[in-house]
């Protein structure tokens, strides 16, 4: 049994590759989907006898932590996490693929088709994401069936900024915002707007989205160690990554009553509710005069609480006096007024204690990505002026 690189159009050619993702849940061979207008993913080696024996789909990471890794998801996983997606929404529908089928947030929407017996629709990404081509493929739903959708905070903030493309998001029964963390203030600017919502936390690791608005979807387990980071177990867990048991072994650990677990970069606390709250990545933390900073925090005081801004990402830029310096990029509204940072630090300052204040700030037109929705924090980084 060999891996099989599944070349996947974007777009509508995307439901092209369907009939062979079925043939992989089925055993007919595993598969590894990737992007058809870039290069072949390189398999690595990894002897057929050793392959798990349900092994289906093989996806990439993304590579945040250094060379991105193939995580090798088994058809039980996979299903596991269809059905269970399924149930929390309310039940089977037919779902829009929105993001680059190469990608495991946009192979699961296929997936998804699959495990509803109901075929996807697929936006027009010929002209890149736009709300007008959202609304087309809206409309190429079946009425008959439930509809759902999946989106990175990007998406979402553009269709809501177009009356079509919002008009069409509020006639959803469910849609998934993941790939990058959702603001406290899109969430509430999406539910005013009559969308379905639904913050979904996972990686490649976990056959994608497991945990849905702080709640582990049925049959996935989540734990904290003593230092908030998140460990993620269950029925959707992948079985490790091809070619590389080094990496499994680092990556994947098994209790002693057999029960195993991913150990996420990610810090994580869990609220007066019971609810997942996810912090950040742990490798993002901002160290400036000994103390330490979590990005998302500041990110989230500077969209609630400063005029005019429409993304706002924070990194650690070196600074010779506190180490690193809290520094934060804005997307502002177009007929925003410019401020000062002197003026940026006055607004946040009730929120935020003094060491988290940002000590730079600057304005790009639009965030820097790496992969679908998540913040290149390194590009970031480079627009900042640190001579």
């Amino acid at each position: 049994m060999e891996v099989e690189p599944l070349p996947v159009p974007a777009g509508p050619g995307a439901l092209a590759v369907l009939p062979r993702l079925a043939g992989a849940l089925a055993g007919r061979g595993p598969v590894a989907p990737y992007p058809a207008d870039a290069a072949a993913p390189q398999l690595p080696r990894h002897a057929a006898a050793g392959l798990p024996d349900d092994l289906a789909v093989v996806v990439g990471t993304s590579g945040s932590t250094g060379v991105p890794k193939l995580a090798m998801l088994g058809a039980a996983a996979l299903a596991a996490s269809a059905h269970a997606t399924h149930e929390r929404l309310g039940g089977p529908g037919q779902w829009l693929l929105t993001l680059p089928a190469g990608h495991v947030a946009g192979v699961q929407v296929l997936l998804r088709g699959l495990d509803a017996d109901t075929e996807p629709v697929a936006t027009d990404l010929t002209g890149g994401f736009t709300p007008a081509a959202f609304a087309a493929a809206t409309a190429r739903l079946d009425p008959r069936h439930r509809h759902y959708t999946a989106l990175v905070p990007t998406q979402l903030v553009r269709l809501l900024d177009d009356r079509a493309g919002a008009a069409a998001l509020a006639t959803f029964h469910g849609v998934l915002v993941g790939g990058a963390a959702t603001p406290p203030t899109l969430r509430r600017r999406a539910e005013a707007a009559g969308v379905a919502v639904r913050t979904t936390y996972g990686m490649s690791e976990t056959a994608g989205g497991c945990v849905y608005d702080g709640s582990p979807l049925t049959g996935a387990r989540v734990r904290l160690d003593d230092d908030g980071r998140v460990h993620l177990g269950g029925a959707t867990l992948a079985h490790g990554y091809l070619g590389r048991p080094d990496l499994t072994f680092a990556a994947f650990t098994v209790d002693a009553d057999g029960s195993r677990w991913f150990r996420t970069d990610d810090a994580a606390h869990l609220g007066d509710d019971g609810r997942l709250h996810v912090d950040g990545r742990l490798d993002d933390v901002v160290v400036t005069g000994g103390m330490k900073v979590a990005p998302r925090l500041v990110e989230e005081a500077a969209l609630e609480h400063v005029p005019g801004v429409r993304e706002a990402v924070v990194v650690g830029i070196p600074d010779p006096e506190w180490g690193q310096a809290v520094s934060l990029l804005v997307v502002p509204d177009p007929a925003a007024q410019p401020l000062s940072l002197a003026e940026v630090r006055d607004l946040l300052r009730p929120h935020l204690p003094d060491h988290a204040l940002p000590r730079r700030v600057t304005a790009a037109p639009a965030v820097p990505l790496r992969g679908p929705g998540k913040p290149d924090r390194a590009a970031v980084a480079g627009l900042f002026d640190v001579a």
